[in-house]
């Protein structure tokens, strides 16, 4: 009983000791309207309309049954039936019960009755400046109303598509995650409940699907060891798709709180025992709701731990080389508030969140919210993703595709069906960073076994590590992210192995129609064998090299320290552009500038030797731009 509490403290002084200040003067009306009362105190609503009415029916000016009638109807969530009686009874007698009128503004703003509301909160704060904490949530939920004017003056483009009967069905689907190729979904099911005897709650499992070109294939569970008798939900799965962190509650033995994060990998198929991920990430209060960055190696989630700012806050912990996880952090009061922040969502580029607030000024109820971290890396400039894609009930769960431009999440707007999977075309404003990404196997070159390799992707610009993961043992196979709009060094590195080199200039560039997709072959190291340095950049005609060179040739010496008996060639090359004479000496100097920088940072020059060849050896047309800017090129050569 949502209110009845409060409204009998209220009306109790002067109401229950003498019949006689009740405002009517009938007896019978005010038998029925006590009888009537001690129903809904009962929580028998269906009487206590009744003999409400009937007070009504007799006395139509006794204003106490209008206004505990209308609690009546908000406890069954009758909302347009508890905003008329609220009316009607406030209308009696604006000053005989002031918190009505903040009971009616939060009532009209859940039926998006978003003007009106303004009208009764403001009345509210009139009548009752003195009560600290109603003109508190007067004031929130004025907020609310005025922004929700607002809101629906300007509507976002919203036009959500449910994803169809192989992925939803009469039961409750929810929590959607999606790998960055769009080629698997996850989502979590209620699929009945768990120790129904002890009441204990609803059991959901994980079902997953797989798209073909007819669309998603039918739901399938994910079977044991993932899904139990009892709950597991709310997950998370890397840019791959082979890492899943989830949420486990309420498993004595099991949990160290009352929800822990777990986590499980897919390997050759099927997903491996789930283990608590432990501390600090766990503690003995709740941690849940997870969200991986492409990577895997940082982890979002919402918690109410020591050091919470509200009730639910957002964290964020990273992982360490060594695989253990960093002490969570909280994200701070720019997005955390003294309400309840959940459902965060980190988008593949790895700096844009989508996360749910009940505090942050919204629409009502639980709001969705988009965050992008600035140059300091804090989360800034929170902002509502706006009517109607927000609503006076509760969004919670949404998650981006790679490119940006599709999201997805759980909507209940079809009754029949319960909680539904959705997806939306997202609008301009509200995308992040399109991001792409590399796809392919990675294998020996000579016996084509298949290989466990190291990825590193570096901004050229700035040297920062954006991303970092592992090609699969058994079968090679790997998933990188890519961001658009800068430029890029590839490092693909294994021991035993000359390291892979690659580059992708995509600064100005923020839409690409595929994905890359390339098997790469790394080089057992022997006598003879030659890459070429990708990233190595020298001034236009001149061996002087650009910065963003630094950061391959850094490569270079990490691989010779740790392959101490090497002994190398640096060989240059050029395009055919000009005499052979000036291209030969262009090309010697450029290579003689590595040599350089290697000996500064500690290379023995007895290991080192270099060459310029001009253009003698193409591996390209000097036809076209394209193949001219290949044969303009930095090599390493294997020496005896």
């Amino acid at each position: 009983m949502r209110f009845f509490l409060l409204f009998i403290l209220l009306l109790s002084a002067v109401h229950l000791e003498a019949q006689t200040d009740y405002r009517t003067e009938s007896q019978r009306a005010i038998k029925f309207y006590q009888l009537g009362r001690t129903h809904y105190g009962r929580e028998d609503f269906l009487h206590a309309e009744e003999y409400l009415k009937e007070a009504i029916n007799i006395d139509s000016s006794f204003q106490e049954p209008y206004l505990v009638l209308a609690e009546v109807y908000w406890d069954q969530q009758r909302f347009n039936e508890a905003i008329a009686y609220y009316k009607m009874g406030l209308g009696l007698d604006p000053s005989f019960y002031p918190r009505g009128y903040l009971n009616l503004g939060r009532l009209q703003n859940r039926m998006s009755a978003y003007e009106d509301a303004v009208g009764s909160l403001q009345t509210y704060m009139k009548l009752a400046p003195e009560n600290a904490e109603g003109m508190s949530m007067a004031r929130k939920s004025l907020k609310t109303a005025r922004f929700g004017v607002q809101a629906i003056k300007n509507p976002v483009e919203f036009e959500p598509h449910p994803l169809g009967p192989n992925v939803n069905t009469t039961m409750d689907e929810y929590w959607p995650s999606l790998s960055a190729d769009e080629q698997m979904l996850v989502i979590t099911r209620r699929v009945g409940y768990y120790n129904v005897a002890m009441g204990s709650g609803v059991q959901e499992d994980f079902y997953f699907s797989r798209l073909d070109s007819a669309g998603w294939d039918k739901m399938q569970s994910v079977g044991s060891p993932l899904n139990t008798p009892d709950n597991e939900g709310a997950q998370t799965i890397s840019a791959d798709g082979t890492l899943m962190v989830y949420t486990v509650c309420n498993r004595p033995g099991e949990v160290i709180g009352r929800c822990d994060l777990f986590f499980t990998e897919l390997v050759d198929g099927k997903w491996s025992n789930p283990q608590n991920m432990g501390e600090p990430i766990n503690t003995t209060l709740r941690e849940k709701q997870p969200s991986l960055s492409a990577d895997g190696r940082t982890l979002y989630f919402a918690s109410d731990r020591r050091g919470t700012i509200g009730k639910l806050d957002i964290w964020v912990c990273r992982r360490n080389d060594d695989g253990s996880w960093s002490e969570p952090v909280n994200l701070g009061d720019s997005i955390n508030t003294p309400g309840d922040e959940q459902s965060p969502f980190i988008h593949q580029d790895n700096k844009t969140l989508y996360f749910s607030s009940d505090t942050h000024v919204g629409m009502g109820g639980f709001d969705l919210f988009i965050s992008r971290m600035n140059q300091e890396g804090r989360f800034l400039d929170i902002q509502n993703l706006g009517y109607p894609i927000n609503t006076p009930g509760d969004e919670f769960g949404l998650i981006v595709n790679a490119k940006g431009d599709v999201a997805y999440y759980a909507s209940g707007r079809n009754k029949n069906q319960g909680l539904d999977i959705y997806q939306f075309t997202l609008y301009e404003e509200a995308r992040p960073r399109e991001v792409s990404y590399l796809k392919g196997k990675v294998f020996d070159e000579e016996s084509l076994r298949r290989l466990k390799a190291e990825f590193e992707l570096y901004n050229l610009e700035t040297g920062e590590l954006v991303n970092r993961s592992y090609s699969n043992e058994r079968s090679g196979e790997f998933l990188l992210c890519i961001p658009t709009n800068e430029d890029y060094m590839l490092n693909v590195q294994k021991n035993g192995y000359l390291f892979y080199s690659d580059n992708f200039a995509l600064k100005g560039v923020y839409h690409l129609d595929q994905p890359f997709l390339k098997d790469i072959p790394l080089k057992p190291i022997k006598e003879g064998v030659t890459i070429i340095l990708k990233n190595i950049f020298y001034e236009v005609d001149s061996y002087a090299l650009k910065t963003e060179s630094q950061h391959e040739l850094n490569k270079v010496v990490s691989f010779l320290e740790k392959n101490p008996d090497l002994h190398i060639e640096i060989s240059g090359h050029t395009d055919n552009t000009g005499t052979m004479e000036h291209n030969l000496t262009l090309s010697e100097n450029r290579a003689k500038a590595v040599i350089e920088y290697l000996t500064v940072k500690g290379i023995a020059s007895d290991r080192l030797s270099y060459k310029g060849y001009g253009f003698s050896k193409p591996v390209d047309t000097n036809n076209t731009q394209e193949g001219r800017a290949n044969n303009r090129r930095t090599e390493l050569k294997i020496l005896p």
